[in-house]
């Protein structure tokens, strides 16, 4: 019977995924990895080149997935801020792999600089359209929504920090993100036209 390359690959990117953001990139362990998929440790390196390229395809497949779940909109960056949040809610360990990141790895990643780009175009574009207040650069604006939406996550006791937050009764999430919401929308919110109607 062939061995199956795709469901090995996804295997392993799961299994990397969580010993990353337990670990960090330093803490991982590829006989870890290797023994959680099920997998041979010699496969990781035909597959992806080494741990840190391993961590690269991790962090990829995360943002990618991140982008096809979370549309962003422009037009709408406080219903933008609620989807993330929801996202990370479902998905605490996405932080602490993001956190693992800026810790080992500081700075953007070509992939995460051109997500930024076309999201920081957009919010220009919705900005001198008058949808979008424009005081504040659009890049500004931008990583003002993607630090509420994610303040929670980051904060001591947040869900990224472990079991403890995790366990956030349905009333407490529904208050901490609809403070996100409307704080996205009062950043962004058009001034009102002078003279008022």
């Amino acid at each position: 019977m062939a061995r199956d390359s795709n469901a090995t690959k996804a295997r392993l990117l799961d299994a990397a995924f969580t010993e990353f953001a337990t670990y960090g990139i330093a803490g991982a362990r590829v006989d870890r990895i290797a023994e959680t998929a099920q997998a041979n440790k010699r496969l990781i390196y035909v597959y992806y080149g080494n741990k840190e390229q391993l961590f690269d395809a991790v962090l990829q497949r995360a943002l990618a997935t991140g982008s096809e779940s979370v549309p962003f909109d422009a037009d709408d960056l406080p219903g933008y801020a609620g989807a993330v949040f929801d996202h990370l809610v479902e998905r605490p360990e996405l932080m602490r792999l993001v956190l693992w990141k800026q810790l080992e790895r500081p700075g953007s990643t070509d992939a995460e600089t051109e997500s930024y780009e076309g999201k920081i175009a957009a919010v220009r574009r919705a900005q001198e359209a008058g949808r979008i207040a424009a005081g504040v650069s659009a890049a500004d604006v931008l990583t003002l929504v993607m630090g509420l939406s994610q303040a929670w996550f980051g904060a001591v006791g947040g869900p990224a920090a472990g079991a403890q937050g995790a366990g956030w009764a349905a009333e407490r999430l529904a208050g901490h993100r609809a403070a996100v919401v409307e704080s996205v929308r009062r950043i962004t919110a058009p001034a009102p036209p002078a003279g008022g109607a």
